[in-house]
């Protein structure tokens, strides 16, 4: 008899799926670290390569252009392939990305190594969720997207830390720090390949929360584009992540702008917003896990976000609890963060799963490469209250985009 087909205990069904969750919370937060590869060391390569700002900006968007094409094509691939043997690729890719960053002389360099990491992170969402939305069962799948979500902060947060500590501690030997990102990217998949049972796709069902599911139509792979609610999910992430990169970018700067408060500590605004975030998602998980009213969920969670950007934005508040408004905007995105994953699954339909959230998706590396020209414009011309009243405004499109897949 078969052991693999035999119905799993609750200890052991709970085992699998935190195994699960973990290993792939692991490779998230990879991928979000590869996001921050070259950023934190801009200024080292503004002075050895004489660099512009503008270059410096073009790497970015090498980067997010070439992972926001590869996500949407990426989903076709997992579809077809399997996600496990993507995932290897994808990692594969980032230490590429680092060796080329660690031996660049020049701005063709770097852009290789933007234009490698941004191709190794572009299968990273159809891959992780289709491994979580077919291993990890169902009651379980709410904290498997709040722990996905709360990863990726944690890789965004980190990047900058090692490689800051590196190069400071070997007194400006910069690319000493992308051997140690190329050996993380291995260390990973090292683990993931000893590891690799508890990330096999093919082992999972889509239908493992309903027992005798409907199997996937035989229809054309492109006709999920067909369905309203995979473009209203793809507007939604790109008008989210319009708001996240304006406070990323710009929230710092404008603070300093706006109510005089230094920038050593306005520079904390990111982190307290990326922190506020990762708490909203940890408590998002339960609530997913308890409402099954999704939209209602992401409208009251990003509403409250919005009216604290809208806040900040209007100058009217003491400089300290400003600095604190904007960053605990974070918990609201955050805490939408895990029903936003679960309507994206109700939205996909069988056995397009991969295809539907690379689409989707890759309207995040949309919402980060278009805004953050516009936001950056607008502090150009110092309109620095823009930066956060905008902000509010693209986190409300995203709330309506959100209300309308139900009815879609």
């Amino acid at each position: 008899m078969n052991t693999a087909t035999l119905p799993l205990s609750a200890e052991q069904s709970a085992k699998r799926d935190i195994q699960t969750i973990s290993l792939i919370g692991l490779a998230h937060g990879t991928s979000h670290f590869f996001h921050m590869l070259l950023p934190p060391l801009f200024p080292v390569f503004m002075r050895e390569f004489g660099l512009s700002y503008s270059e410096l900006g073009l790497l970015v968007t090498i980067f997010f252009v070439i992972s926001g094409v590869g996500q949407a094509l990426s989903g076709f691939l997992v579809d077809r392939t399997g996600a496990r043997p993507i995932l290897f690729l994808a990692l594969s890719c980032f230490v590429l990305a680092s060796l080329a960053a660690g031996t660049a002389h020049g701005f063709m360099g770097l852009a290789l190594a933007a234009a490698l990491a941004g191709l190794g992170n572009s299968p990273f969402h159809p891959v992780d969720f289709t491994i979580l939305n077919k291993r990890v069962s169902q009651a379980r799948l709410g904290h498997a997207f709040s722990v996905h979500g709360i990863t990726g902060n944690i890789g965004w947060a980190l990047a900058p830390v090692l490689l800051l500590w590196i190069y400071e501690g070997t007194g400006g030997q910069w690319r000493l720090g992308y051997a140690a990102t190329a050996a993380w990217a291995l260390l990973v998949m090292a683990l993931l390949a000893f590891k690799r049972d508890a990330i096999d796709d093919r082992q999972g069902s889509w239908g493992h929360e309903k027992p005798g599911a409907a199997a996937a139509p035989n229809e054309h792979p492109m006709a999920f584009l067909k369905l309203p609610s995979v473009w209203l999910c793809f507007s939604f992430f790109f008008f989210t992540t319009a708001a996240l990169s304006s406070i990323q970018s710009f929230a710092s700067p404008a603070l300093n702008a706006m109510y005089g408060l230094d920038l050593s500590v306005t520079k904390w605004v990111v982190t307290g917003y990326m922190v506020a975030g990762a708490i909203g998602m940890i408590l998002g998980g339960f609530w997913v896990a308890r409402s099954q009213q999704l939209e209602r969920n992401i409208a009251w969670a990003m509403t409250g976000a919005a009216a604290l950007l809208a806040l900040t934005g209007t100058g009217c508040l003491p400089a300290g609890l400003a600095l604190v408004a904007a960053a605990s905007a974070g918990f609201g995105t955050g805490l939408a963060g895990p029903s936003r994953d679960m309507l994206i699954k109700k939205a996909a339909p069988p056995g397009a799963t991969g295809r539907v959230y690379g689409t989707v998706y890759s309207g995040l590396d949309t919402g980060f490469a278009v805004a953050a020209p516009i936001f950056g414009a607008w502090m150009d011309r110092q309109w620095n209250n823009a930066v956060f009243l905008g902000a509010a405004v693209a986190l409300l499109a995203g709330i309506t985009a959100a209300s309308i897949v139900r009815k879609a």
